[in-house]
């Protein structure tokens, strides 16, 4: 790969442009160099990298689409609501590049998409969560918009990287996982890929096969700034808010350390199914308790209240378990293309699938507890949607802030009570009554059905042969009736049921 090498103009080391690279942070003195056609700049000093659980790394060489690349630098920016995520840049062949996004546990892969009078972007305020775009042939949605700030860089940056900087952008999804970016700066950027699994990269170099034991940091040991109580931070590198066990505070929590934000008031007759720091392996995967949420949503001036909680694992990061009226549900990240929806449309095709709309509403958080990877509050509130395809559940929240909007989508699964039991070795939990929204309808044997119309032949064939009383073949088709009947009646009192809480039953005209 060809290097421009020049002088740092700030400690005099030598620093190196990869071709195609616009700014390079000197590795000795953690200056930004920005190079034009005639001479070198230095453009300020750059704030350490966070540490996040990544494991790339620059360095690092891989292949994409029989393409070989090098990882030569990473920026790190701050998310409006909270957190940091990391974008690191990838030097291909003939000075191409390739941004490789990763947050929340998701790494995508994109390309810059050059703009062309039939290839436009619309300007940042003209966009909202929902909004439809167009971009070339494809048809986008927006999933996310807001300001984020440049906070730390290393390496080769294929733009003028300013430490500080807002960062205005738009994340859209498309069909079929396509994943798209627009960048409103100086100028404004257009960048499609797709998710991606950094196992498909052939990703090697010096330390890459040892990253995977290192990238978690322990749980690690603080005191409450507020009353010094001891209490312990489960996931360090990811958490930005925790509940002090001893005083109830609410702390914030920036790179490892606490700081008071304000005391919750302590909840009355709240039973915790689940206590935190419980540990257990449900679908095969290894999960601690980390935190818990109670919510609410107010109906025609009646509260229902269900309880959420945060489950933690080293392999797979954050998945959530749901106690709703003594039915269960886990609940992990959808797939992008879920995220087209707007929230409008009664039906939606996913995975397979057709979920109906079951609720819409508002979530408001009554009380937390333990530590979150956003930086929860009590009273937050979140409008919602619900759509069902029992047993699964697709659940839409949309929330916003000073500066940003964005709609998550999880996918959840009915789970029965003994195999919560099973997995986090607990008894005595309160049994499930009534039927939940994914409940799994009852399943009964095909043989019965297929049995029915082979008795009533028989029945009709011994009528017609010996000329029987009719009234014994009409009690005999009775009998033979009253099981299917009986089935089929069930299943629809239990799917009756299923809807009589939802505002969009299909039964409602019945």
């Amino acid at each position: 790969m060809k290097r421009r090498k020049t002088a740092c103009p700030s400690c005099g080391a030598p620093v190196e442009f990869t071709v195609g690279s616009v700014v390079s942070v000197c590795e000795f003195c953690q200056s930004a160099v920005a190079r034009t056609d005639r001479k070198v700049e230095d453009i300020g000093k750059v704030a350490e990298l966070v540490e996040t659980p990544s494991r790339l790394r620059c360095g690092l060489s891989g292949v994409f689409n029989r393409k070989h690349f090098t990882v030569v630098g990473r920026v790190q920016y701050q998310h409006p609501a909270g957190g940091v995520w990391d974008e690191w840049y990838l030097a291909f062949p003939g000075g191409r590049w390739g941004w490789l996004a990763e947050a929340q546990g998701k790494t995508y892969l994109m390309f810059q998409r050059k703009l062309t009078s039939k290839v436009k972007v619309p300007g940042f305020e003209s966009l909202q969560v929902g909004s439809a775009v167009q971009l070339g042939n494809s048809e986008f949605s927006v999933t996310e918009r807001g300001v984020a700030t440049a906070l730390a860089a290393e390496g080769d940056i294929p733009w003028a990287f300013r430490g500080g900087a807002e960062h205005k952008f738009v994340d859209l999804q498309g069909d079929k996982d396509v994943f798209a970016t627009f960048e409103y700066g100086e100028s404004i950027s257009a960048y499609v890929g797709k998710e991606i699994s950094l196992d498909t990269l052939a990703l090697e170099g010096d330390g890459w096969g040892v990253l995977d034991a290192a990238i978690v940091s322990p749980a690690t040991t603080l005191n409450c700034p507020q009353c010094a109580g001891v209490l312990t931070l489960q996931v360090p590198d990811a958490s930005l808010r925790v509940t002090c066990p001893s005083c109830n505070s609410l702390l914030d929590v920036d790179n490892g350390k606490l700081s008071y934000l304000r005391t919750l008031s302590k909840p009355k007759k709240l039973k915790l199914q689940l206590p935190l720091g419980t540990e257990g392996k449900l679908f095969g995967d290894h999960y601690m308790v980390i935190g818990f949420l109670a919510r609410f949503a107010m109906y025609g001036g009646v509260s229902y209240p269900w309880q959420e909680y945060l489950l933690y694992s080293e392999k797979l990061g954050f998945r959530w378990l749901v106690y709703n009226d003594r039915h269960w549900s886990f609940a992990s990240p959808a797939s992008g293309e879920a995220a087209k929806n707007s929230g409008a449309a009664s039906r939606i095709s996913y995975d397979g699938s057709s979920f109906r709309i079951y609720d819409r509403g508002v979530a408001t958080v009554k009380h937390v507890l333990g530590e979150f990877y956003w930086k929860v509050e009590a009273g937050e509130k979140v409008r919602t949607a619900d759509y069902i395809a029992p047993p699964r559940m697709l659940s839409y929240e949309w929330s916003e802030t000073k500066t940003s909007s964005e709609v998550t989508v999880s996918e959840s699964v009915y789970v029965q009570t003994d195999e919560i039991e099973t997995a986090f070795g607990v008894e005595n939990l309160p049994r499930s009554f009534g039927v939940g929204p994914i409940q799994p309808a009852p399943s009964f044997d095909p043989r019965l059905f297929i049995t029915w119309p082979v008795l009533s032949l028989v029945l009709l064939l011994l009528y017609l042969a010996f000329g029987a009383d009719p009234w014994l073949l009409y009690y005999g088709l009775v009998a033979v009736s009253a099981l299917p009947v009986g089935i089929f009646g069930y299943r629809h009192s239990f799917e009756r049921k299923r809807w009589e809480d939802s505002d969009y039953s299909p039964y409602a005209t019945e």
